[in-house]
């Protein structure tokens, strides 16, 4: 028996990826097919919908449409009468200016189950952005949600200007500032004083949010000198003058910037969020991936004679994760461990391992492979022993040569992943991006991103890389980027993603 289809009208939420809501994370993530709009967050589809799902991008901006709504509307029918379960996607919350009422009844008039979600409507969300309270005692105890599309100067408007102007204390216009100086007209013609307090706010909840204040008198100059385009929303009312002191958004200490995070998909989410947690936009480009190595046979071999080795040296997170991979394929746990020590080169390391029951024996102070072998051979450390170095197909042989230089007795140096290059022809937006440099820094953590994201640059065309401001997590990382012919800007002294950060914030302030 066929499945029976169902149509979800989802509310996406304003734009920033945190503001969508839970129930709308676990649809996207099961549904078939994903139908969404201009105004959802590219995040939210590229890192929640699922490999096989159906996308089908039907945005409309300004008069630019991609599909009509009578297509769109016959779209989630037709998907969802094939037995899909069908998430139409929409900007903010579907039925405040999202037609998604006009979309309810057409399901319900042709057979078609449906449940609506709602989302945090940027009605009330971008004002909070921009550090304005739609009500707030003593200034406005009213609002009202107006769409700005309507022609104020068409005779059979749906709009009661003469209720409006003096009868809502907040006034705020959804996608109007095309119409900004009419809207304007109408508030002071209908007895809204001129000295009124106003703002617009573009591209609100994100990253690229632009806000310009001031009152009717003058907003409309000061909307066309910064440039503001759609999207846009307008409010009016004196709660806009409490934007001068609870402004949070745009004072947070990376807004403004644009970061690229070349880190592979699985591992971004971490350096991405406490980006986005500073205010900073972020252009997620996974350059690597990683796989098992090739080999697994030679791990597997080491994992027979685990009790032969004095210490097991883990040099990244990944290697973590991949050595108890083989340790679980064959049976054990972290108990098979108890006969040895094992090192840690850094502390994201050590907690890696601590996940899988393990505590570090010892974390360099330096977290580079050369400061391990200093400090094991300052304990006495190197000489007659036995060493697992579960590692990266690609990593350097540095560490493993000078152990059996000290007089390591055996050094078994294992690649147990391989770092590939990740395809990122399937998102030509992105590589757009790249390619017309819209962003002001790039992050690497590990040599591989660097070489990978400069394939990926010689791909888009761009051969000058001296513009390009680089932040490295350490050393060898900021030392391939230079050979390579970027400007490092930032090279981490703690070389970790928290030290990472801290640095890229010491930089820009």
């Amino acid at each position: 028996m066929n499945r029976k289809g169902k149509a979800y009208l989802v509310g996406a939420g304003p734009g920033d990826f945190g503001l969508l809501t839970i129930r709308a994370k676990e649809l996207i993530e099961q549904c078939d097919v994903l139908i969404y709009d201009n105004l959802v967050g590219e995040r939210v589809v590229d890192s929640l919908a699922s490999p096989g799902c159906e996308k089908i991008y039907v945005g409309k901006s300004g008069a630019s449409h991609t599909m009509e709504q009578e297509d769109i509307n016959n779209l989630i029918v037709e998907k969802a009468k094939a037995g899909n379960m069908v998430v139409r996607l929409k900007g903010g919350d579907p039925y405040i200016f999202g037609r998604g009422g006009e979309e309810a009844l057409f399901c319900v008039e042709r057979g078609v189950d449906f449940e609506v979600v709602n989302g945090i409507s940027s009605a009330y969300a971008v004002p909070n952005y921009a550090g304005i309270p739609v009500t707030n005692r003593g200034y406005s105890a009213s609002v009202a949600f107006i769409t700005g599309h309507e022609d104020p100067t068409k005779l059979e408007s749906d709009i009661r200007w003469d209720k409006l102007a003096t009868g809502v204390q907040t006034l705020v216009f959804l996608m109007g500032v095309k119409n900004l100086p009419l809207i304007i007209e109408k508030l002071v013609a209908n007895g809204l004083d001129r000295s009124t307090p106003a703002a617009v706010i573009q591209n609100g909840c994100q990253p690229t949010q632009r806000s310009v204040s001031g009152t009717l008198a003058d907003i409309g100059q000061k909307v066309k000198d910064a440039g503001i385009r759609p999207p846009s929303i307008i409010i009016v009312g004196n709660v806009v003058a409490l934007r001068e002191k609870i402004n949070w958004f745009e004072k947070r200490p990376l807004f403004g910037k644009t970061i690229v995070v070349t880190r592979s998909r699985d591992q971004a989410s971490e350096l991405t969020a406490r980006l986005l947690d500073l205010g900073a936009g972020v252009i997620e480009t996974p350059v690597i991936k990683i796989l098992p190595a090739t080999d697994g046979d030679v791990m597997a071999g080491a994992i027979k004679k685990i009790n032969a080795y004095d210490w097991i040296i883990m040099t990244s997170v990944n290697g973590v994760d991949q050595f108890f991979r083989h340790l679980d394929a064959a049976g054990l746990d972290s108990r098979a461990l108890s006969s040895s020590r094992v090192c840690a080169i850094g502390p994201a390391t050590a907690e890696r391992l601590s996940a899988h029951g393990i505590k570090a024996d010892l974390v360099p102070k330096r977290f580079v492979s050369g400061e391990i072998a200093r400090e094991l051979s300052g304990r006495g450390e190197i000489s007659g022993k036995s060493f697992l170095l579960p590692r990266a197909d690609i990593a350097p042989r540095e560490l493993s040569d000078t152990l059996l230089r000290e007089g390591a007795r055996l050094v078994d140096d294992i690649a147990v992943y391989r770092t590939v290059e990740e395809d990122l022809s399937s998102n030509p937006a992105q590589l757009e991006m790249l390619r017309q440099m819209q962003f002001d820094l790039v992050t690497f953590t590990s040599s591989s991103t660097v070489r990978n994201f400069d394939r990926l640059m010689k791909k888009a065309g761009i051969e000058v890389k001296s513009d390009i401001k680089c932040a490295a997590i350490g050393p060898v990382t900021a030392d391939t980027a230079r050979e390579l012919g970027y400007r490092v800007e930032v090279s981490a002294g703690v070389h970790t993603i928290d030290g990472l950060v801290e640095a890229i914030l010491g930089y820009y302030q």
